[in-house]
């Protein structure tokens, strides 16, 4: 069903908020988080055994850089620095996992980067041995892995399937040749046909493609005609990202030239475009940046209202914990979020000396507690009810947060948010704007956040 975007209600909340993959946020986490910290954590969630693992492993090399990347990534052309890196994730492994109860599974792997498939067939299919020599998979896993098409051999995906991979997601970005120069990352329609159907043709449950769009020199044509392309593709899944340009945090985004990006303007008539032509074509608006289709596992927890949101985005797996390897991999338990080191030497430096590679951390309190659950049921479910945040948490919630239901105000007149006597919903209109909505009940956000965040919309 077409979901119909009103551009001037879209500019109204556009400004700077939190993502909320996590809460709080990770700039909120502290380096006087330890490791013995995270080990008295890992004991506390053993207590339920049947609590499922999700892991993931972050793979941070790639052969070139593209300039609008804002991930944690690193330039190599050494085969030996990555065969270095996994023995390196191996000792991680072989210090967290004894800790991790034995009788728990693996119901999700997810390897993201960097580009995971920078690393050759050979390396691949190493670290995925090492991976389960280590852990027990359910048998119904989610194993997902991230691909840059351009760094495809011919082996590639037949081994990335054979070992088990049942989801992928392509980098896609857009298919104007003048935004590809200008961003560094030159990727023909040819080649991105080529490995979806390729993908398709090995049995990959679920395809799924990313695109950017606030890029220079795209124009709403110039993204509709990639959109009209992209859907002849047919992905189960699409993640369409805002570009955000922050050169002070991102020395390498300067090589943009600033006057070549889209107005704001031109980026709220983009956000319509996709979201109406998406919709229209028979994709559901999963939230934020995510569609998929009619009867995929994220529209159809989305009905049930039992999506969940993570450090990975949209997610079907709600109970799962996340134990993350590799450096700046995050990890999320029930009761604390750990961050590794963010640079490969004390990477190993930690880790030869028998340390869990903690960098950072962060354990809830009661009251981040209740904020999290709320802020996941709006971010993910539309609804929050209110007698079952009260018997979850023993509180009264309307005195609760007191101080923070006034902030809803210029929602409901704008007929973005409904709040009843037992619960607050969030309109179908407001599920565009659901971070705002979000960021009302959160306890750490100040007036000077500028620099902290990209804008919600």
């Amino acid at each position: 069903m077409k979901l119909e975007v009103n551009i001037d209600m879209l500019k109204k909340y556009s400004r700077p908020g939190p993502r909320y993959t996590s809460y709080p946020t990770a700039p909120h986490f502290s380096s006087a988080f330890r490791e013995e910290d995270y080990r008295k954590e890992i004991e506390e969630s053993n207590r339920n055994p049947n609590l499922p693992l999700s892991l993931y492993f972050h793979l941070p090399f790639c052969k070139t850089l593209c300039y609008y990347c804002g991930c944690n990534m690193m330039i190599t052309h050494s085969s030996k620095k990555i065969d270095d890196y996994i023995d390196w994730l191996e000792k991680e492994m072989a210090l967290l996992a004894p800790l991790i109860h034995p009788e728990r599974k693996v119901s999700q792997l997810h390897w993201g980067g960097g580009s995971p498939d920078y690393l050759s067939p050979e390396q691949i299919e190493r670290l995925f041995h090492r991976i389960t020599k280590y852990f027990s998979f359910c048998s119904e896993s989610e194993i997902g892995i991230e691909i840059d098409p351009r760094r495809l051999t011919e082996t590639h995906l037949s081994t990335i399937r054979r070992l088990g991979f049942n989801r992928i997601s392509f980098g896609v970005q857009d298919f104007d040749e003048k935004v590809q120069k200008a961003v560094n990352r030159i990727q023909s329609e040819e080649l991105t046909r080529r490995v979806v159907e390729e993908a398709r043709e090995l049995g990959f449950h679920s395809i799924n493609l990313d695109l950017i769009y606030g890029l220079p020199y795209q124009t709403l044509e110039s993204y509709q005609r990639t959109l009209e392309k992209i859907l002849q593709l047919s992905p189960d899944r699409l993640a369409v990202f805002h570009y955000a340009h922050v050169p002070w945090l991102k020395k390498h985004q300067k090589m943009i030239p600033q006057e070549a990006l889209p107005s704001t303007e031109e980026k709220l008539k983009m956000v319509k475009m996709i979201i109406e032509t998406l919709t229209s074509a028979g994709y559901v608006y999963i939230g934020m940046d995510h569609f998929a289709k009619e009867d995929d596992p994220l529209t159809k927890a989305l009905r049930e209202k039992s999506l969940h949101r993570n450090f990975q985005g949209y997610t079907t797996f709600r109970g799962a914990e996340i134990y993350g390897f590799g450096i700046t991999s995050i990890s999320q338990l029930q009761n604390a979020y750990i961050q590794n080191v963010k640079l490969i030497p004390p990477y190993q430096g930690k880790l030869e000396k028998g340390k869990l590679p903690v960098a950072l951390g962060r354990r809830l309190t009661k009251d981040d507690q209740i904020r999290r659950y709320v802020i996941i049921e709006l971010m993910c479910n539309s609804l929050v009810q209110k007698r079952d945040v009260e018997n979850r948490f023993g509180i009264s919630f309307d005195s609760y947060f007191a101080k923070d239901l006034p902030k809803l105000e210029e929602f409901i007149k704008d007929g973005l948010v409904q709040e009843r006597k037992d619960s607050i919903l969030v309109t179908e209109a407001g599920r565009l704007v659901i971070r705002n909505i979000a960021m009302c009940f959160d306890a750490y956000l100040k007036n000077n956040q500028e620099n902290m965040y990209s804008k919600t919309i």
